[in-house]
């Protein structure tokens, strides 16, 4: 007997039999794929998800960040599929990217500096190496490119993920975690100042300071529109290049001026003051200019609100850095008392007291 019809005889005795018969093939050894990932999901430590014929495991708390992302939060689990979708060959063929075009999310490009970025989320063609909200890096191999620099994340945060969670049950998907973890680098004294009881009594009033802010991390932007033409101070010598409605109050402290914009974009290296909505499409930008505010201006006060929690002043003159007589000085105590409850149950997150001076 030919080894085919043994083969087949063999299988027929099988089926005939009610049993199961294996036959090694190349499309049944590649695995199963996942549940496609979803940019609005949350995934935590463990969960597994398939994206572009290829299986991935989260190793930490993540959303928004597709695999294989670039901060190493996705595991490489292999091809899936039966190997119907082979990971991307060792050379690119992607058309180079063009300012001002629409790009759905999946569309890779060139760009300029002769690397490959994929879109993440759709957008009318801004530019792959600003705004990691909309593109994040991609290689020809489906990791992320040798020359990419690594995730930033200077030592931890003194907050973790599940105490900010906590904090902010219900914020809005765009500031996320690993965003404000990867703003840390622009100020690395911000939480790393003083002792370990400093430094998250100072995490706690810029959270706190924050939540009152956005309404708990919910408003991306500025809710009455009716401002927006105000923000614009046409004495500066730059002048409104994005236009005179165009500086309103965005991000975790609600950035707002074109000389704020200007200065924060000066400090951070980021093209502010012609392209402010970057502030609310990117969360680590967000974040950041909440984080120049805190440590850089002294706004209506008399210093920062970094020198202030971390010199002793108290959370007091945070919210006087912030907002000045508009809310302090009898100004609006319902207000302070708000920003004051929110300290107390931070402070009580993260284990810490306090301390004193909590009014303005």
């Amino acid at each position: 007997m030919s080894r085919l019809r043994a083969l087949v005889a063999l299988a027929a005795l099988a089926v005939a039999g009610g049993l199961v018969a294996i036959i090694p093939s190349t499309a049944a050894s590649a695995a199963a794929c996942a549940t496609p990932w979803q940019s609005s999901a949350v995934y935590t430590g463990g969960a597994q998800v398939s994206h572009s014929g290829r299986n991935y495991q989260a190793r930490w708390w993540t959303q928004n960040e597709a695999p294989p992302g670039t901060t190493g939060v996705w595991q490489d689990l292999g091809a899936c599929g039966g190997g119907s979708t082979p990971p991307p060959t060792g050379s690119c063929s992607h058309p180079n990217w063009v300012a001002g075009t629409w790009y759905a999310a999946g569309a890779i490009v060139r760009y300029t500096n002769g690397l490959y970025y994929i879109a993440e989320h759709d957008n009318p063609g801004y530019d792959p190496t600003i705004s990691t909200w909309y593109w994040n890096p991609y290689s020809c191999n489906g990791t992320p490119p040798t020359s990419s620099p690594p995730p930033t994340n200077p030592g931890g945060f003194v907050v973790t993920e599940a105490q900010f969670n906590q904090m902010f049950p219900s914020r809005n998907s765009f500031y996320t975690y690993s965003g404000l973890v990867a703003a840390l680098s622009a100020y690395p004294a911000f939480t790393k100042t003083g002792s370990a009881t400093v430094q998250r009594q100072e995490a706690a009033a810029f959270l706190a300071n924050v939540h009152h802010e956005t309404g708990g991390l919910v408003h991306i932007v500025e809710q009455n529109t009716a401002n927006y033409p105000h923000y614009c101070d046409s004495s500066q010598p730059y002048g409104c290049p994005a236009g005179q409605a165009a500086y309103y109050g965005r991000g975790p402290i609600q950035l707002s001026w074109n000389f704020n914009y200007n200065a924060a974009g000066n400090a951070l290296g980021l093209p502010l003051l012609t392209n402010p909505w970057l502030v609310q499409n990117d969360a680590a930008v967000a974040w950041k200019t909440a984080i120049w505010y805190w440590m850089t201006q002294n706004g209506p006060g008399t210093m920062t609100a970094h020198h202030a929690m971390v010199n002793g002043a108290g959370f007091g003159e945070t919210i006087r850095s912030i907002n000045g007589s508009i809310e302090c000085n009898g100004g609006n105590p319902a207000q302070v008392q708000s920003r004051v409850t929110r300290y107390q149950q931070f402070v009580g997150i993260l284990g810490v007291p306090a301390g004193a001076n909590l009014y303005c």
